[in-house]
């Protein structure tokens, strides 16, 4: 196993709510776990001004509630030693050269270094620009490696422009795209799933699958981030990320090897294959809505319209939903469906691949109803789980079928559940760049939905409602091929209702 380098986490806004809800618990995870090696420095730059102590007070203030006292108090006197502050206020022409100084001139800062971007995507040029020129980005002494979170860009054009000034000061081999999405277990399991078992190989083409179904659903609503989701949305926000980075693991070529390049190389491949949508055919392919008022988990919830900070005449979509080709071998003629909705009816995250159907149904006088197809389903979130549904004999004298569900679930009793963002910093602090994004995939995918997204931003005098708690908008039925295929909802075989939605 690769061992960590002595390093120093810088953390470009800490007091947000990225570095609060997320990386430094993360951190402290680690530290927990032991895979945090003592030559590890971890630097917060804020806003505010404070000294390293009541940074290293708040910091636990944050862990407070996520861990018991025994378990904070055995491991925070480690941690909290790691924990230094800079103040970097917006108005300090001096902050980036007093941060110059500190962090190669003090000893407890190794010259290894990771600069994370915890914050809005409109200030990651004006913050690499300023630890460039103070000269911070070189490698000179030690390696340099900058993370930058989604989104990057908000279309084909702006990615570039964003690329271009990142290479004023950065090489790509120092970016490192982070989608956390890819750091779920699940993901990641995707991969062994498909290249760890033979007997699936022959099955996984356009002979044998039907479609793919991606989902990402939450019962939240925007929680205070109207300002990003606004000029973002649900299409930017997760589907054109999250959602079609889980295409391309599920639909990829077995790479030559399990290096980052080659992984990469693949999902490239498949995103490149994409059939291109034309404005004239977004309509047909790809659908919007807007969450209205309605009972989520039985509390009545507002409008969209009704949030903090939205616009009383905005068409900002909460729901979108795609249907895909990818024009290669395997996949010719297979749609794949994308879907992500806030405020929806549950909180699921999953990927639903459905086979199909026997060339002959030998066995219709046998079951209950319409033929039951098999289904392969990967669950994300809440639960990871590994589910495969298929047809057997119902015990009796006559010759009855069900269906039922095989639960491959390979969480065993005991074993430790880390977060993406756990395993995303080791590689980063590793200088493993498979579960990140090269640009050219960023690219790639901004070109699948840059047509929607100008045909939406045309289309402002209508959009399609859902009540809040249901499963979306009525209509994105006809984003389907044929009648039997639908929406499916649920793992589990009690909840796999069907809508026409």
């Amino acid at each position: 196993m690769k061992t960590i380098e002595p390093c120093t986490i810088v953390i470009l806004g800490a007091g947000g709510d990225l570095a609060r809800r997320k990386l430094i618990p993360a951190l402290f995870r680690l530290e927990l776990f032991n895979r945090l090696p003592e030559s590890v420095s971890i630097l917060g730059c804020g806003r505010k001004p404070m000294s390293d102590e009541q940074w290293a007070a708040e910091v636990r203030g944050m862990l407070e509630a996520k861990h018991a006292p025994e378990v904070l108090d055995a491991a925070f006197a480690r941690f909290g030693a790691r924990l230094h502050y800079h103040a970097n206020p917006p108005d300090d022409a001096e902050s980036y050269q007093r941060l110059q100084r500190r962090l190669d001139g003090e000893p407890q800062f190794p010259p290894n270094m990771v600069f994370y971007m915890s914050v809005r995507p409109a200030e990651f040029p004006f913050i690499i620009d300023k630890l460039g020129n103070v000269g911070l980005l070189q490698e000179k002494g030690g390696w340099r490696r900058v993370v930058i979170e989604k989104p990057f860009g908000y279309d084909l054009l702006s990615a570039q422009t964003l690329q271009q000034s990142l290479y004023h000061h950065l090489n790509e081999s120092q970016i490192y795209r982070i989608d956390h999405y890819l750091g779920k277990g699940t993901v990641q399991n995707v991969m062994v799933f498909r290249f760890g078992n033979v007997l699936l190989e022959p099955i996984w083409n356009r002979h044998y699958i039907d479609h793919v179904q991606i989902t990402h659903s939450e019962n939240l609503g925007v929680e205070g981030r109207a300002g990003y989701f606004e000029g973002a949305g649900a299409l930017r926000d997760m589907l054109q990320s999250h959602l079609m980075q889980l295409l391309a693991i599920v639909a990829m070529e077995p790479p030559v090897s399990m290096s980052a390049e080659h992984l990469r190389d693949e999902k490239v491949k498949v995103l490149k294959a994409i059939r291109p949508i034309t404005q004239s055919s977004v309509n047909a392919h790809a659908f919007r809505g807007q969450y209205g008022s309605g009972v989520v988990n039985g509390v009545t919830v507002p409008s969209y319209l009704e949030e903090k900070g939205v616009a009383a005449d905005s068409v900002t979509e909460t729901y979108a939903a795609m249907k895909l080709f990818i024009d290669n071998w395997r996949w010719a003629g297979v749609p794949f469906y994308l879907r992500t909705g806030k405020r929806m009816a549950e909180n699921i995250s999953a990927i639903c691949i459905r086979f199909r159907s026997p060339p002959q149904d030998l066995l219709k006088h046998a079951s209950h109803g319409s033929q039951h197809p098999n289904w392969i389903m990967l669950g994300i979130q809440p639960n990871d789980c590994l589910k495969m549904e298929m047809q057997v004999k119902v015990p009796g004298l006559d010759v009855r079928t069900r269906t039922i569900s095989l639960d491959a679930t390979y969480h065993q009793k005991g074993e430790e559940n880390f977060d993406a963002y756990e395993g995303l910093l080791l590689d980063v602090m590793l200088g493993d760049h498979s579960l990140f994004l090269r640009i050219d995939e960023v690219e790639a995918a901004w070109r699948v939905v840059d047509p929607v997204i100008k045909v939406w931003s045309m289309e402002r005098d209508f959009i399609n409602t859902y009540p809040a708690g249901s499963w979306g908008p009525r209509g994105t039925y006809r984003l389907f091929d044929r009648e039997d295929q639908f929406w499916r909802h649920s793992l589990s075989l009690e909840g796999a209702t069907l809508e026409a939605y």
